[in-house]
């Protein structure tokens, strides 16, 4: 039996990280210092779009990535700028972030209600559509 569901993880994290509502990341998502950092699954993004000028790094691959040792590694997370990480609803991104974060990475933050919340806000989105990794 669990003695901590995904609910008090969420909270835990939120506590050591920096969380932002959507409206603040509207407000500086075009800015230069900043990397919207999407966490969904790829099919998410085909299914539902992203935003504009964010990043792909899905969760499970996010810690070999970020990690300059790892065979992995992407350079998106070696340029010093601001990170923030969202996902659909605002759970996995609080978890992505509060991960990173104790690798070393800094600055981080997540945004709040996620994708879902981007939407609603009226935030900008493009379609990600399916590439056939076979042709």
């Amino acid at each position: 039996m669990i003695t901590k569901g995904i609910k008090e993880l969420c909270e835990a994290a939120e506590n050591e990280i920096e969380t932002l509502t959507v409206e603040d990341v509207l407000s500086v998502h075009k800015n230069e210092g900043i990397v919207l950092v999407d966490i969904r699954d790829i099919r998410e993004l085909w299914r539902d779009g992203a935003i504009p000028g964010s990043i792909h790094a899905p969760r499970g691959m996010l810690e070999f990535w970020v990690d300059p040792d790892s065979p992995y590694y992407r350079k998106d997370f070696g340029s010093g700028k601001k990170y923030i990480f969202f996902c659909a609803g605002g759970m996995r991104s609080a978890l992505a972030a509060k991960t990173v974060q104790n690798m070393g990475l800094k600055p981080v933050a997540h945004m709040a209600g996620g994708f879902s919340a981007w939407v609603k806000a009226d935030g900008p989105t493009e379609e990600k559509p399916f590439k056939n990794p076979k042709k």
